[in-house]
């Protein structure tokens, strides 16, 4: 004689609610945009100054980005993207949208991506008239991360 045993229906819902917890704790995370620390992508050692023609501007979160066009000395031309802090920060600063408009000239200082890409994580930017506009992110370990709170260029 041949018998089947079977879950009690009762236990079902609680069976299903289990197996569903258990698939949600197991599966791989999804991949999300996290706030870097400036050494996981920037290396201090490799201050880079950047006089060019800005390309364009993104505000966005959780950094700004300005691209600029950096000419060298042999007529090189390169498209730099430099990582800014983030929007609200910038506005808090004295940064309007408009600030840093495509087809300005502008001085970047700041450090260069660690795989010696044309990136860079800006520190300041120097405009055409003389105004030096903060563009890093605090808190994120960058040389002189307190330079901020003291106000000195």
């Amino acid at each position: 004689m041949h018998t089947t045993r079977s879950f009690p229906r009762a236990a079902l819902p609680a069976f299903g609610f289990a197996l569903a917890a258990a698939l949600v704790l197991l599966a791989p995370p999804e991949p999300v945009a996290a706030h870097h620390a400036f050494a996981a992508e920037f290396d201090a050692t490799k201050p880079v100054r950047l006089r060019g023609k800005v390309t364009k501007v993104e505000w966005v979160n959780p950094h700004a980005w300005i691209h600029i066009d950096v000419t060298d000395d042999g007529g090189v031309v390169t498209a730099w993207m430099v990582e800014c802090g983030p929007p609200g920060a910038l506005v808090r600063r004295g940064w309007k949208k408009n600030s840093v408009a495509p087809g300005t000239e502008v001085l970047v200082e700041g450090y260069q991506a660690i795989d010696g890409a044309p990136r860079a994580n800006g520190r300041d930017v120097t405009l055409p008239d003389g105004r030096r506009l903060f563009a890093g992110s605090s808190g994120t370990g960058a040389p002189y991360d307190d330079r901020e709170s003291s106000g000195q260029p």
